[in-house]
């Protein structure tokens, strides 16, 4: 086949960059590592040799995959403060669904590290909420329907008191309602409710909202002893950064 183009054709032709090949992006990444080596970490090299021996971190985060949402670049984390999990939709599957690659972080993390806090971190425009909130056929054999379906009571619930909404206003409400189920999941970990009981351990939600750039925390009470409408649990202390 010939391609024919016509005598009287004008063609303007931009200055667009050429995508940068696998060299070239691996290049930048080692250029990133030599100044972290140079500017930070001989910087403060009696830290980061302490850090080789033992990690004492007293937090431990659980966020997103999704690239915009780092929880060191957000909440400015150094090494050796946070013990992290990153996955799709920031869930915690209860103990009732087996083992995970979440939970047995969590096991590391609150039975040998013995962290003092936990935070779960929600937040804007997560596809995985998205997905779940749309999603007709929960017998979807793809693995993110598999996964992304342990947060569908935060989806029933949403459902329920925002029918009326639209669905990105839908999607924006499973986003903290995922968060705080993922909390009350927690405490189906007898090993973290004990620790929670004994005020040894605290669990925290949070939402980064990246498109005004807002961050809203709050913080899980085991309210034993709380006879309204036979609840013991509260959501309180709620705040929002901006």
């Amino acid at each position: 086949m010939r391609l024919e183009v016509s005598s009287s054709a004008k063609f303007i032709v931009k200055n667009v960059p050429k995508p940068k090949n696998e060299v070239e992006v691996f290049d930048d990444i080692k250029q990133r590592f030599l100044s972290f080596k140079k500017r930070v970490y001989m910087e403060k090299l009696e830290h980061y040799r302490r850090l080789a021996e033992v990690q004492v971190p007293k937090f431990m985060v659980i966020a997103c995959a999704d690239s915009r949402v780092c929880p060191s670049n957000i909440l400015g984390f150094q090494p050796g403060e946070a013990f992290m999990i990153r996955n799709v939709a920031n869930l915690v599957p209860p103990l009732e669904n087996g083992p995970s690659e979440t939970n047995a972080a969590l096991e590391f993390a609150v039975n040998t590290l013995e962290v003092e806090n936990i935070l779960v971190i929600g937040h804007s425009r997560c596809g995985g909420i998205e997905t779940l909130m749309s999603m007709q056929d929960e017998l979807n054999s793809s693995f993110i329907h598999k996964w992304i379906t342990k947060a569908k009571f935060a989806k029933f619930k949403t459902k329920s008191v925002a029918q009326s909404h639209s669905f990105d206003e839908q999607c924006r409400h499973c986003e903290k309602e995922s968060v705080n189920r993922s909390l009350l999941n927690l405490l189906t970990y007898p090993w973290i409710e004990d620790r929670v009981k004994n005020n040894l351990l605290s669990i925290h939600g949070g939402y980064y909202n990246f498109l005004n750039c807002t961050f809203e925390k709050w913080i899980l009470d085991v309210n034993i002893d709380c006879n309204t409408d036979g609840a013991k649990y509260l959501f309180k202390d709620h705040e929002i950064w901006s």
